[in-house]
């Protein structure tokens, strides 16, 4: 009996001896960003030697090391490095270019040439991977939230199994910490029907754009958080440098400071990706001036944080909602901001969402219609990022206006309006110069939610139509016409500026326009 129970004592203690673990974010079913050096990272016992060996397997199902092999060094298949003090080790993985093959990777772990123990992760796809971050209209899963259905779910939920072999994502699990934390939960998943009704809808959709598109694997990180504000995901020692601290807006787990960026964020920072999207404003409405530094800081932050300043950021407008007043314009004014910060930041873009409600969702901050938004996001990631020329991705934006006599064909259209007075004071019409809209809108009348400033001060709906020249113009091509006898001499206009009103004009191409004023501007007017 004592025999039997040294030999158990001494296999315990083999076993316990076993210290090497892999984060969840590198596991089975994982997609590494192509043609990259793929960081791959974990924890052994300190100072121990981690090799990585990296296999081709065949669809045949035999393992063959050979051209396709997934790590090379000096003619070799293995990598190998040594962990610190603490165990903690890093490898960077040369990967090839995108495809369907599954790749397999063994790590290791050896303490004086002593293997002590071994990983294996298996079914890794080559491809393109985008880290997926926000509040609740990013985390929004397919199956949707209760009372809060995304449009189409049925059908995308039923269809999704025709990407099991390209499209995979990654849910990282909520955990706010107040101290920076080295591993959170989030295991990949494969694309199939009893999985996808979890994903994000909007990762989920731009995925599918993407891999139709490229016919390559695609891989999705969703680290977002319904209610997180954009301090939730920055680091102690940066929101100490604001006035505000990090004193949290309530109690809230979801409105706390910095405990995103600590459990979710800082454990998966270093995963080689293409690029972030981000969908989140909605808890920092009516600190939009605040918001944009402490944004940018945060994408600053982030690229850092990954190795590269040219990491692409693609995010998505405030959604329209009554936001305690339908006719009020906090909402209107952050998504002003958003815009502004997509033209300051170096590979950023913001998508125009202003179309995407039904009229009976004002008080639906959670709207249905998130298909759109994934291939908007998308679009502009084909154009920007992967070199895919004739697709339309940025959405009309207002440039500045024209004062012009009206001609008679202006009067006309005047005339033929509800408004009882045929023309304005002084017979103007004003030219509206937008760009992205090349080739014009969708619409040529019957152009609703323009509205114009008179010296009164007032706002009065205006009356617009498309129009076009090719001559006798200083910018040729199509334009809007405006008018608004209401409000005499007009001083501002502004299009869909309200916190929820629906985006019906569009160009050609169907991208909305992006909802403005001139108001406060000093380079809008001009005069012919």
């Amino acid at each position: 009996m004592k025999r039997i129970a040294t030999i158990l004592f001494c296999l315990m203690s083999v076993l316990a001896a076993k210290a090497l673990v892999l984060p969840e974010i590198i596991g089975d079913n994982m997609i590494l960003q192509q043609q990259t050096k793929a960081k791959l990272w974990g924890w052994a016992k300190p100072n121990a030697t981690v090799e990585l060996y990296g296999l081709f397997l065949h669809p045949g199902g035999s393992n063959m090391v050979d051209e396709k092999t997934l790590i090379t060094s000096g003619g070799k298949n293995s990598l190998r490095c040594t962990a610190d003090a603490k165990g903690r080790w890093e490898i960077y993985v040369e990967t090839p270019k995108a495809s369907y093959d599954p790749y397999q990777l063994i790590f290791i772990e050896k303490v004086k040439d002593q293997v002590v123990d071994t990983k294996t992760i298996s079914n890794i796809l080559i491809g393109e991977v985008w880290f997926c971050s926000g509040q609740s209209n990013m985390e929004m899963p397919l199956g949707g939230f209760w009372n809060c259905p995304i449009e189409g779910a049925n059908e995308a939920i039923a269809q999704s199994r025709k990407y099991t072999k390209s499209i995979r994502v990654a849910t990282i699990a909520k955990d706010g910490q107040k101290t920076p934390q080295d591993k959170v939960a989030g295991k990949w998943e494969v694309c199939e029907p009893r999985n996808a009704s979890r994903f994000s809808a909007v990762g989920y959709f731009f995925a599918t754009t993407l891999t139709d598109m490229l016919d390559v694997p695609v891989g999705i990180i969703n680290c977002s958080w319904g209610g997180s504000c954009v301090e939730g995901w920055l680091p102690k020692e940066i929101l100490e440098t604001y006035p505000d601290g990090i004193v949290p807006f309530n109690d809230n787990d979801y409105m706390q400071k910095m405990v995103m960026y600590n459990g979710m964020l800082h454990p998966l920072a270093g995963y080689s990706i293409k690029g972030f999207l981000w969908n989140q404003g909605e808890s920092n409405i009516g600190r939009e001036k605040e918001y944009a530094e402490r944004f940018m800081t945060m994408v600053d932050l982030w690229r850092r944080m990954w190795g590269n300043d040219e990491l692409p950021i693609y995010t998505v407008e405030l959604p329209p909602y009554w936001y305690d007043d339908v006719n009020g314009i906090n909402g209107p004014q952050f998504r002003t901001v958003q815009h502004e910060i997509a033209h300051k930041l170096k590979n950023s873009g913001c998508v125009c969402t202003s179309d995407l409600i039904y009229d009976y969702e004002p008080k639906q901050i959670h709207g249905t219609k998130k298909k759109e938004i994934g291939q908007r996001l998308a679009y502009m990631a084909l154009s920007r990022n992967y070199g895919i020329e004739g697709i339309a991705a940025d959405a009309p934006e207002f440039e500045y206006m024209e004062a012009h006599p009206a001609s008679e064909a202006d009067l006309q259209v005047i005339a033929g309006t509800a408004v009882t007075k045929n023309a304005n004071e002084k017979g103007t019409v004003y030219h509206l110069y937008f760009k992205n809209a090349d080739d014009g809108f969708d619409r040529l009348s019957d152009i609703e939610d323009f509205e114009a400033q008179g010296t009164d001060g007032k706002w009065h709906p205006a009356i617009v139509w498309a129009d076009s020249a090719w001559k006798d113009v200083k910018r040729q091509g199509c334009f809007l016409k405006l008018v608004c006898p209401e409000a005499g001499e007009v001083k501002n206009i502004r299009y869909c500026y309200k916190n929820f009103v629906r985006g019906k004009l569009h160009n050609v191409r169907g991208l909305p326009v992006v909802p403005f004023t001139t108001e406060g501007s000093t380079s809008t007017h001009s005069s012919r």
